[in-house]
């Protein structure tokens, strides 16, 4: 989309309710934010155990019984058998009690205080378990967001869960960043689930608004990486970002090449075009496959050969980038970047940065 009408999308998109895509009410924050989870146990399994689990309840009420049949009285049929027994379990357990059969001697009562009412109370937890689960779970769920929100500090917050966004995330990975620091936000649910059964921390939500961002902890964020479906979007979600935060990195993805000024003068630090890039990659490859091959094997983190920064070893500093055990294509130097053929960075010094080609670490 060109730069124009980028601008006019953009002009429209500030103001919007605080819906859902599918038309439906804005989820709480519970549902907004999912924190890695474990794969959940099948709901069949689930209710095959508690079944399980009552049925041995109701049979272990029954044995305490019928051992000590002797002090109960059955009103309609005298000493009680086996059937007596289950079914005085059964209305005991349940709190029904029709008073049909009752303990009368003081080691019945006794029983009854010390075994059958505590096998109620378990019996009832198991039959009203679900709902306890779902309470217990959201209540868990909320205090591990309110303790993961006083303790996230200098993370990266990836915005869009596609393609893009999924390789992001793996480099990152490759590079030894832990998931505990990376946050992923994207408006389906479905791909925040995902990334949350990956380990990570998701966020549902529409990246554009500044609500969804501060759900992530962006102000806080070291990081950003922009990767959403569309560079008019990318544009505002950049300047919602920059509203909130004028410190972190912000990197982002645009299709086109004319679209990429809009991302810088949105405050966009790097802008990265993925249709010309793939092309350049393209071409090269078409001319020279082994270069192309090698390229890619650049890109590819973790893969032959890659592409880092790290800082100069104090044995490196005040020598040339030549004598460097790897091979230096770039220096940093405060913010500016220097070409490793530039006089300025004949001489490395200890505050400098060095951008590298090196074996793929393991």
């Amino acid at each position: 989309m060109p730069v124009a009408a980028s601008l006019a999308v953009l002009s429209g998109a500030v103001e919007r309710p605080s819906r859902r895509q599918d038309g439906g009410p804005d989820l709480d924050t519970t549902q907004r934010v999912l924190l890695p989870t474990r794969t959940p146990t099948p709901p069949i399994r689930q209710v095959a155990l508690r079944l399980l689990m009552a049925i041995a309840v109701l049979a272990v009420t029954t044995l305490v019984v019928w051992l000590d049949r002797s002090g109960y009285s059955d009103n309609s049929d005298g000493p009680l058998d086996l059937l007596d027994c289950a079914y005085y379990a059964t209305v005991t357990l349940s709190t029904t009690g029709y008073g049909d059969i009752t303990p009368v001697s003081d080691a019945a009562r006794l029983t009854n205080i010390l075994a059958i009412t505590p096998l109620r109370v378990v019996f009832l937890i198991i039959l009203v378990g679900t709902t306890l689960e779902v309470l217990t779970e959201r209540s868990r769920h909320q205090w591990r967001i309110e303790r993961w929100r006083s303790s996230v500090r200098e993370h990266t917050v990836v915005i869009g869960y596609g393609t893009k966004g999924r390789s992001a995330v793996d480099t990152l990975l490759g590079q030894g960043v832990p998931k505990e620091s990376i946050v992923v936000v994207d408006p389906q649910r479905k791909v925040v689930e995902q990334a949350s059964l990956h380990g990570l921390t998701g966020v549902v939500g529409d990246a554009t608004r500044t609500e969804t961002l501060l759900r992530a902890q962006l102000p806080l964020a070291a990081q950003v990486v922009v990767t959403p479906e569309r560079d008019d979007t990318a544009a505002l979600i950049t300047l919602t970002i920059r509203q909130l935060t004028k410190s972190a990195t912000v990197v982002a993805a645009v299709r086109e090449d004319e679209n990429a000024p809009l991302l810088r003068h949105s405050g966009a630090d790097v802008v990265v075009t993925s249709s010309s890039s793939a092309g350049r990659l393209l071409g090269m490859s078409t001319l020279s496959p082994h270069a192309g091959a090698v390229m890619e094997d650049l890109l590819t983190y973790g893969n032959g050969l890659d592409v880092f920064e790290r800082p100069v070893t104090r044995a490196e500093a005040g020598r040339s980038p030549r004598e460097c055990a790897d091979l230096v294509v770039a220096v940093v130097r405060g913010r500016r970047v220097l070409k490793y053929t530039e006089p300025e960075a004949a001489t490395l010094k200890s505050t400098d940065r060095v951008i590298v080609i090196a074996p793929a670490r393991p």
